[in-house]
């Protein structure tokens, strides 16, 4: 009976091991010579692929997603809370998380729904900056679309362009995952995918150097010029997972190699390349945040790239992405990490303005109360607008950033949604052009090399305009922001619902060129016919 049931054991590994060295991902590679990003997405997605650990390694247990609980955003009285100040955030993770589960015809946790970062995920026609600063504002107030008695205000920023021949040279640091955890194919496959297609775009004035961390970390290469693309590519190819996973120590390694060629003028950055499963060494997750925090003093920010599902330990590595002044994306096809590492290559590497902070001032005589759509966990205090030792959020080249505001005007009700207008409070009307003022935006930000901020202010006023004349951009960035609402299932959906957000996406979809917008409304009519 031991003999009959090791031989089905056996023929059984010899099988998926079959599968898994699928000869056209071996073909693919012998075409290419061993770089794995000639291997087409495909190859990497059908079926299941091979563990890569070594026979005495054994993959880690699936620990289960695990995101940061949010609570909406409420309403908030502007005679109470005339400010409102948070952080920029441009990552876009969890645009990505929700695809993956849609894909996969399940509808996502409803904390991994952050509508910032869906809102974020697509590109806007803003106008680009002039002059000196970094970045450009752009206000737009138009009807609210799941509550036609409210406002919505639309705050962007788009940040300055940096042309590809312009870049500066960078001194990248590839930190990546390969514990037993990271053996599935889109881990550490798709990690080297995606990494080699990233190093296919880099020039000769950059340089890459490629650190390993599992029980142990390792040198996986010394830093290397990208003139020397098939060393790199090869060092990439190699690499294997298995192991347990010590990831503090990987940070603290990566950070050494990337100060010791650091680059004054470059771009000098740590890219780690996880499912965020941090069991050895320091595990603790606000431990490895203040670290990364303390290395980030160095000059050296960190960029996180997530894969994986099932593990993903999202929320430590939004606050790695965070604290060390990067951002933080999921990848979870090749055609994202295309998006991420190609497409966007200037913004996921190049810092253009660090520390950026957005206080909006309301004014009582045009809002009665107000609440911010999103950037639940990017929240300041007022006082920490002028505070420069404040960390806040990093503006890359050629990025843009939305959020969205549901205002309630003061003459529909001076308090909040559901509360009876008070009988004996009245405010005060400022005079003049003032009163006509909706609300004032504020932004301050750093320089990538500075300590102190600079203080931008833009006035902005209500013209009454009516949904109908809103601009795509407008009309996109309230659709997906809608369908946010009704996948968090929040309070404040008011009468949105699957086919609203349709008609006013699609209205909003303009020329899209790269596809993203169509993908989106796919989305939502899965989303439609699964809450049947």
């Amino acid at each position: 009976m031991r003999f009959l049931v090791l031989t089905a054991f056996l023929v059984s590994t010899m099988f998926i091991g079959c599968q898994a060295y699928d000869p056209r991902v071996r073909s693919e590679l012998a075409r290419s010579g061993g770089a794995p990003s000639a291997i087409p997405p495909a190859a990497l997605c059908e079926g299941p692929l091979p563990p890569s650990v070594p026979e005495t390694a054994k993959p880690e247990p699936e620990g289960g997603d695990a995101f940061a609980k949010i609570e909406d955003n409420g309403f908030l009285s502007v005679k109470q809370h005339p400010l409102s100040t948070f952080s920029i955030d441009v990552d876009t993770a969890s645009y990505a998380i929700v695809r993956r589960c849609l894909t996969q015809n399940t509808l996502p946790p409803k904390d991994a729904v952050r509508i910032e970062e869906m809102v974020n995920y697509f590109p806007y026609d803003y106008a680009a900056p002039t002059g000196d600063t970094p970045f450009a504002a752009n206000v737009e107030v138009n009807e609210c679309p799941w509550n036609r008695e409210h406002r919505l205000v639309r705050v962007a920023l788009k940040g300055r362009v940096i042309p590809a021949k312009e870049r500066p040279p960078c001194n990248l640091v590839f930190l990546i995952d390969v514990s037993g955890s990271m053996d599935e194919p889109n881990r550490l496959p798709l990690v080297k995918s995606a990494l080699a297609m990233l190093v296919e775009k880099l020039g000769e004035r950059d340089q890459v150097a490629i650190v390993t961390y599992a029980g142990e970390t390792g040198l996986a290469l010394p830093s290397t010029s990208c003139n020397q693309k098939r060393k790199v590519l090869a060092a990439i190819d190699r690499l294997q997972a298995g192991g347990s996973t010590n990831g503090g120590e990987g940070i603290q390694r990566a950070y050494r190699i990337a100060v010791q060629s650091f680059k004054p003028a470059g771009v000098n950055r740590v890219i780690l390349c996880t499912d965020g499963d941090f069991n050895v060494g320091v595990t603790d997750p606000s431990a490895l945040v203040r670290m990364v925090e303390e290395k980030a003093k160095s000059g050296v920010f960190l960029s996180v790239l997530g894969f994986g599902m099932g593990n993903l330990k999202d929320a430590t590595m939004e606050q790695l992405a965070d604290k060390g002044n990067g951002n933080y994306a999921y990848i979870d096809t090749m055609q994202e990490a295309r998006k991420v590492l190609v497409e966007q290559m200037s913004g996921t590497l190049v810092t253009i303005a660090k520390d950026v902070k957005i206080q909006v001032e309301f004014n009582p005589a045009q809002v009665g109360s107000y609440r911010l759509i999103g950037y639940e966990n990017r929240l300041l205090r007022a006082e920490d607008f002028n505070n420069d030792k404040k960390d806040a959020g990093e503006i890359g080249a050629g990025h843009a950033v939305t959020a969205l505001y549901e205002v309630v005007p003061s003459d529909w009700s001076p308090g909040r949604p559901g509360v009876d207008p008070l009988k004996y409070q009245h405010s005060e009307k400022p005079a003049g052009e003032v009163s006509a003022e909706l609300l004032t935006l504020k932004v301050r930000h750093k320089e990538p090399d500075s300590t102190t901020s600079r203080l931008h202010q833009f006035p902005v006023s209500d013209s009454g305009e009516t949904l109908g004349s809103a601009s795509g951009d407008f009309k996109f960035a309230a659709a997906v922001a809608a369908f946010g609402m009704l996948l968090r299932d929040s309070p404040h959906k008011g009468d949105v619902t699957f086919d609203g957000v349709l008609e006013l996406a699609r209205s909003g979809k303009g020329s899209d060129s790269w596809g993203y917008r169509g993908e989106f409304l796919d989305l939502v009519r899965k989303a439609k016919e699964m809450q049947k």
